[in-house]
């Protein structure tokens, strides 16, 4: 996925500026997709050149002014077409695999305390995508929007959970 697709359904929320894309980034997209402010600001750029998104500069008192970009005809014809495209999972890189995959040629100490310790990151990210499903689960019946952003975290969630299992399961290995 390109990160202007992920802006663009960003945008056909509501209209936004860099900084609120950067928020919902953090915090419903995370669990999926990262970038970095400076990789939001400088690809809307390239869609607002792309004819995808129009900006309007919007005068602050005592602050600089506030560009806020909303999204085009052609950028959702974009993100239509797109959506419409196959996806193939992304390649994975995951250096504790490596790690793993090295064991019998490391020290069993080191690597099940990088085991653990990355079982723990696992174990707080999930802790805090249950506490945004709790906050899903509260609201009752969810407006269709939130509804799509909910499988979203869903998937998040069963992420999680999956590598805590598969680190409990090399933890056993190691300890046996």
């Amino acid at each position: 996925m390109a990160l202007a697709h992920a802006i663009l359904t960003v945008l056909c929320e509501k209209e936004a500026s860099g900084y609120d894309i950067s928020k919902q980034f953090e915090e419903s997209m995370a669990c999926y997709w990262t970038a970095s402010q400076q990789q939001i600001y400088r690809e809307l750029g390239r869609i607002e050149r792309n004819g995808w998104a129009r900006c309007q500069v919007v005068p602050q008192q005592g602050k600089p002014d506030r560009k806020v970009y909303a999204i085009t005809e052609a950028g959702r014809q974009e993100l239509s077409q797109w959506a419409g495209e196959p996806s193939l999972p992304t390649p994975i890189r995951e250096d504790l695999l490596v790690k793993v995959l090295g064991g019998p040629y490391a020290d069993p100490d080191q690597l099940l305390a990088e085991v653990q310790r990355r079982r723990a990151v696992h174990a707080g990210q999930l802790a805090s995508y249950q506490e945004k499903e709790a906050l899903f689960l509260s609201q009752g019946e969810l407006p269709l929007q939130e509804q799509y952003r909910y499988l979203t975290l869903r998937r998040g969630i069963l992420f999680e959970q999956e590598w805590i299992r598969w680190c409990d399961e090399v933890i056993a290995f190691l300890e046996a």
